[in-house]
C-alpha cells in the first residue's frame, strides 16, 4: 500500500494540481465500476479488480485525511472518513453477496466528490 501512496503523491506533483490528481482517480474508478455493472455477467476478475482499485483509492483519502498534518478542517476529514468507512462497508457487501445494483452508491459517491474537487458541483 505505501508504494501506491508514494507512486499517488509523485504523480501529484508532477502532473497536476492534487484535486484534479483525486478527482481524475475517483472518476477513473467510478468508470470501472460502472463498466461492471452495464456488463454484468456475474462476479469476476474484473469485478474484483475495479472493487479492489477503488478500495486502494478510498484507503489513501482515508489515511491522508487522518494525518495530523492535513490542512482542512476535523469536520471535512471525518466526513472524508465516515464516507471512506461507507465505501469499505459496501465494498465488502458487494464482494460477498454480488449485485450490479449494489455499485451504484458507489458509482455516485466517486462521481459526486470527483465533481465538487473540480468545482463541479
Amino acid at each position: 500500500m505505501p508504494n501506491a501512496a508514494q507512486a499517488y503523491a509523485r504523480t501529484s506533483q508532477a502532473t497536476a494540481p492534487p484535486r484534479e490528481i483525486e478527482a481524475q482517480a475517483l472518476l477513473k474508478a467510478a468508470r470501472q465500476l460502472q463498466e461492471i455493472q452495464t456488463n454484468w455477467t456475474g462476479p469476476d476478475k474484473s469485478m474484483h479488480k475495479a472493487l479492489l482499485f477503488n478500495r486502494r483509492l478510498w484507503s489513501i483519502f482515508m489515511s491522508a485525511a487522518a494525518v495530523d498534518e492535513n490542512p482542512h478542517p476535523v469536520e471535512v476529514r471525518q466526513n472524508i472518513a465516515n464516507i471512506g468507512l461507507f465505501v469499505m462497508q459496501q465494498t465488502v457487501d458487494m464482494q460477498m453477496s454480488p449485485d450490479p445494483a449494489k455499485l451504484k452508491s458507489l458509482i455516485d459517491i466517486n462521481c459526486n466528490i470527483a465533481a465538487g474537487l473540480a468545482g463541479r458541483t
